[in-house]
């Protein structure tokens, strides 16, 4: 008697197959080796991520000063307003303004002797100084715009008011901005 064979519709596997699923493997690996270092590239550096927010101690600031911090690269305004400056702010709510706001948009609820601007004028970016001018807030030197205690443009040719960064509180003597 003859043997007889059987036949399988599948093939089996052979060494070129091996190597075939071998090779794709080894290429895909490598392609994605050389792909993660440019993907990673887009990741924000480490001293940028560092700098995206920052915790200030407001203790350091006493009633009637201000202090200017660096955030982002940027100074930013950290006042502590006194009552009267307050007082001046809310009073002139609803005086002719270019970039019109209430003192109450400028600061946050229960927090209102607290003002942190980006201190930097909004013509041309020059740092304004407190004190100065007939609103009682900041002047810049430079082409002599005037704000007042909230930080609002006032006369000059800045259009805008100071720019009011994104931060909370997170206690009474502590605020994180950005």
């Amino acid at each position: 008697m003859a043997d007889t064979l059987t036949h399988t519709d599948a093939p089996e596997p052979s060494r070129r197959d091996f190597i075939n699923i071998l090779a794709v493997s080894a290429s895909v690996g490598a392609a994605a080796a050389v792909a993660w270092p440019l993907v990673d590239q887009l990741n924000p550096a480490a001293d940028t991520l560092a700098l995206a927010s920052i915790e200030f101690d407001l203790t350091k600031v006493a009633l009637g000063q201000e202090v200017t911090i660096s955030w982002r690269k940027q100074p930013v305004f950290v006042r502590h307003r006194t009552p009267a400056e307050i007082a001046r702010a809310k009073a002139d709510d609803h005086a002719p303004m270019k970039d019109p706001a209430t003192d109450a948009s400028r600061v946050k609820p229960g927090h209102e002797q607290w003002l942190i601007v980006l201190a930097s004028c909004t013509h041309l970016g020059c740092i304004p100084t407190f004190g100065g001018g007939e609103y009682g807030g900041w002047l810049c030197p430079c082409h002599g715009s005037l704000y007042d205690t909230s930080a609002r443009i006032r006369k000059g040719p800045a259009p805008k008011n100071l720019y009011l960064p994104d931060y909370a509180f997170l206690s009474d003597t502590k605020v994180k901005i950005g």
